[in-house]
């Protein structure tokens, strides 16, 4: 993938004023306001990846840059502070990926980093010790010395109880590291994971909710997706039989290709929908009883041809729906557009903002409540500055939000790829599905509570389910009440 050039994206995003109540009691319209504009100032940044690294409750971003010193911001109630040199991860090479996790199971994130090949390891993990991350990449055997790293997954793909790590490169075989009392080894041609083709973004979900947890690999240069099954920890490419191999772009150009795909529960059915960020046409794709996937793309909005790098779906608005945010990027001297689409239901619209704003958005984006104020702020990198934008909404609407933090027996945030169910309560009537994330953004992945947004305040019964080895296990709670101000820890053993 093109590395991006000085030149800048116009981002469909509103940073001005907007009336926060539309006709016909629609839901209110967010503004976005830049958070500390001076502090994230510096340009031509590619990742942005978030985790409460220090234990205090709230979400610190680590943004990875293009050649020049990575940073890593502590927030301090909504207040950020930039402390990389002082964690020992200012590293000053081109960072391609990075991915937060608990690899060494003692309760606090690590941090797995790609950087583009140069003198050294591609991979450079660093064990969080409480206040510096020291790096760990020798002692877990995690030293490569070439590869185009692109997306990072801590995921327990056995269910063993520790996090493995699956790396998804553009110009070698994918691989799958099984972790064994912290011990990285490389088993992804022993299970079915060692796809040679130019892969990119990745993402683990259990698709067909047999109780372990797949993975969709989105490839690029005209080749065909991966949709990799887990049949009890050995995997199966079934992209063509599922009807995603494609992604909704053109099959088989070489100038196109899958930069990122994400699962999401679109339409609001209990099934996980497969949305794609492609070079072509962005794909949405409804998930069906019967276990294949309808691409309804063009109904429902998104058949605008470009060269998009990641989707990012959250519910901006609170109206029980999830939006969604898709960045363009630069490449061979173009500027591709970004996007945020408002979903209705059955169709995404774009947010047309009164004053559209240049943002150079063109590589990582989160969604996330980084102020604690219940509304999902927007977090977003490129070859312009970096950006913080809070979310504003009414207080009373940015209340109306579930954040859950999903954890093992251990106390432990093990659980990626974990669902979680939303219902009004006594019903079972569903509200929200959401996952816990396993590869976000660009080539990325947080450690974050899940942020669930909701069109009332009335109380609501919850159920996690996290798919392990072959197996679904759920926990269950009743009459929770909805505040958006907190985070709820709910434990799934």
């Amino acid at each position: 993938m093109p590395m991006p050039v000085s030149s800048p994206v116009r981002a469909h995003l509103a940073l001005a004023a907007l009336p926060l109540l539309l006709a016909f009691g629609a839901p209110p319209t967010p503004r976005f306001t830049p958070m500390q504009p001076a502090l994230f100032s510096a340009p031509n940044s590619l990742v942005n990846a978030l985790a409460d690294i220090d234990g205090d409750g709230d979400s610190d971003l680590f943004v990875g840059f293009n050649g020049t010193a990575n940073r890593l911001y502590r927030n301090d109630g909504g207040t950020f502070a930039e402390v990389g040199e002082a964690w020992g991860v200012a590293d000053a090479r081109a960072t391609r990926a990075a991915a937060f996790g608990d690899w060494d199971g003692d309760g606090d994130p690590d941090q797995l980093v790609g950087f583009a090949p140069g003198a050294g390891s591609v991979l450079r993990l660093y064990r969080n010790d409480r206040g510096r991350f020291v790096n760990a990449t020798e002692q877990a055997g995690l030293e490569l010395p070439t590869g185009a790293v692109r997306q990072p997954v801590w995921v327990d793909y056995d269910a063993d109880g520790d996090l493995d790590l699956f790396i998804a490169f553009r110009d070698r075989p994918n691989m799958l590291w099984r972790n064994t009392n912290g011990q990285l080894v490389d088993i992804a041609a022993d299970i079915g994971l060692a796809d040679g083709r130019r892969s990119v973004g990745a993402v683990w979900a259990d698709l067909d909710s047999d109780g372990d947890l797949d993975v969709i690999v989105g490839n690029m240069d005209g080749d065909a997706n991966g949709v990799m099954r887990n049949d009890r920890g050995r995997f199966t490419d079934v992209a063509e039989a599922w009807g995603l191999a494609w992604g909704g772009r053109a099959p088989g150009d070489a100038a196109q290709g899958t930069v990122r795909p994400c699962v999401a529960d679109v339409n609001r059915e209990g099934r996980l929908d497969v949305l794609a960020a492609n070079y072509g046409t962005p794909g949405l794709f409804l998930a069906s009883a019967g276990g294949t996937w309808q691409d309804v793309g063009a109904a429902w909005g998104l058949a605008v041809d470009g060269r998009y790098d990641s989707c990012a779906p959250a519910d901006i608005d609170h109206d029980g729906h999830l939006d969604l945010y898709l960045n363009g990027t630069v490449t061979q001297g173009r500027n591709w557009p970004d996007y945020l689409y408002r979903s209705t239901g059955s169709r995404f619209d774009p947010i047309e903002a009164e004053t559209v704003t240049a943002r150079a958005a063109d590589h990582g984006v989160q969604w996330a409540d980084i102020d604690g104020d219940g509304a999902a702020d927007l977090l977003l990198t490129g070859q312009g500055p970096h950006a913080v934008l809070r979310t504003i909404l009414p207080a009373k609407v940015a209340r109306r939000s579930l954040r859950v933090r999903v954890l093992d027996g251990q106390d432990r945030a093990t659980r990626a790829g974990a669902e979680v169910r939303v219902f009004a309560a006594g019903t079972r009537r569903l509200l929200a599905l959401r996952t816990v994330d396993a590869g976000s953004g660009y080539d990325a992945q947080s450690d974050l509570p899940v942020h669930i947004g909701l069109a009332n305040h009335d109380p609501v019964d919850l159920e996690i389910t996290w798919p392990a080895a072959g197996t679904s296990r759920t926990t269950r709670l009743a009459k929770v009440e909805v505040d958006g101000r907190t985070v709820l820890d709910v434990r799934v053993p």
